[in-house]
């Protein structure tokens, strides 16, 4: 079974900085993509960013310039390094792992969720 544990997350104030950590477990042997979410209250799950196994990367406009993602594919894990962030980061963030190889098992996994809270 794939697990997804995410850490990293807690309170900031505005234009303060969190890296958020995410390591896949599970006899995996190849993870295709990885990205977070976040789901601020109210508010559907959305995309943040994502990165492919080569290194691809892909972010949402709101952002670009502020956060930077990142893998580390022989400990199957993914980073979100946030800088200045904004009251409206304000979310539960997810860990996401699509085209997930891991013994039997193809598919994704989601993460548990961890809370960035950022203070006025």
């Amino acid at each position: 079974q794939v697990q997804l544990v995410e850490s990293g997350g807690g309170l900031v104030q505005t234009g303060g900085s969190l890296r958020l950590s995410c390591v896949a477990s599970g006899s995996i042997f190849s993870i295709n993509v990885m990205g977070w979410y976040r789901q601020a209250p109210g508010k559907q799950r959305g995309l943040v960013a994502a990165i492919s196994s080569s290194g691809r990367t892909n972010y949402i406009d709101s952002v670009k310039g502020r956060f930077t993602i990142s893998r580390d594919n022989a400990k199957n894990t993914v980073y979100l390094q946030m800088n200045s962030l904004k009251p409206e980061d304000t979310a539960v963030y997810y860990c996401n792992a699509l085209g997930v190889v891991a013994g039997d098992y193809r598919g994704g996994a989601w993460g548990q969720g961890t809370l960035v809270t950022v203070s006025s």
